[in-house]
């Protein structure tokens, strides 16, 4: 996929302008738009993104007010054409990307509260996933996205053997839960490890380190994940015996969530090809 005049949507979740977040932002916004790609940015503090899954989100009536689900109520008004006009508006964001880069701080070892907010209220059922589309034959399997965050601890304590365990079991329920699950291919995470602890040349060298990596982002190739047809949907989507046997001689499992009690494989998470 060629880079140029690709369409790039960038969600952003920092408060401060004066942050790593937003100097990572604006470099993403200056490599692309250099290579000519269309470049917009959904700044979701200065948007007030509002963050909570409501009825507010469906125009008019619900078609159930004593007991009201989400999923269902946002897939009708999707189809019908009622949802908030804010929510529609980054759908349209969304469908015209090729590439989604998510900018935010890690919280809590996941998103910000808006951020998190913007997936309840966007990724609605039927839009951005159904029963039958989902993870490699998702709605979404045509574009790419990543995940590009900062930490407030050391890389030394995110491994195997830091006090906040392995980074790819952190990332699992975002980059499969969310991102794969919806179709995308997923691209390895651009991760910025403590910027606000680290000197200045270091927290400039890891902008300059993505400023690189920007200029190829497109071509690079996603992260693996373990195909629908390699389970059993009439059998509660347990992995097939034939998948099971084949897979039994090898020293890790085939992902970080869908290891078979094995060892969990390494850096499945945050490098493509391992």
């Amino acid at each position: 996929m060629a880079l140029a005049a690709k369409n790039v949507l960038i969600v952003y979740a920092h408060q401060s302008p004066g942050s790593f977040n937003s100097a990572a932002k604006d470099t993403a916004v200056e490599v692309l738009t250099a290579k000519g790609c269309a470049v917009k940015v959904s700044d979701l503090y200065a948007m007030k993104f509002k963050a909570t899954a409501t009825a507010e989100d469906v125009m008019g009536e619900v078609k159930n007010a004593e007991h009201f689900r989400y999923a269902d109520e946002t897939k009708a008004a999707w189809e019908e054409g009622k949802l908030a006009a804010d929510i529609t508006e980054e759908q349209l964001k969304l469908s015209e990307a090729d590439l989604v880069i998510f900018q935010f701080p890690m919280y809590w070892f996941s998103l910000p509260a808006i951020l998190k907010g913007w997936i309840d209220r966007v990724l609605t059922l039927g839009y951005a996933y159904s029963s039958e589309k989902r993870y490699n034959c998702g709605i979404f399997k045509d574009k790419k996205a990543v995940l590009s965050f900062t930490t407030g601890s050391l890389e030394s304590m995110f491994t195997a053997n830091g006090i906040n365990g392995d980074m790819n079991v952190t990332l699992w329920p975002l980059q499969n839960g969310i991102l794969h699950y919806c179709g995308f291919q997923v691209l390895a995470p651009q991760i910025f490890w403590a910027p606000s602890h680290v000197a200045r040349e270091a927290s400039a060298a890891m902008l300059q380190a993505w400023r690189s990596r920007l200029d190829g982002l497109l071509e690079e190739a996603p992260l693996t994940f373990t195909p629908m047809d390699y389970f059993d949907g009439e059998k509660g989507f347990q992995l097939k015996p034939e998948v099971q046997e084949k897979q039994a001689c090898e020293k890790f499992g085939l992902t970080v969530g869908i290891h078979m009690g094995m060892a969990v494989p390494p850096n499945n998470q945050m490098k493509a090809g391992v």
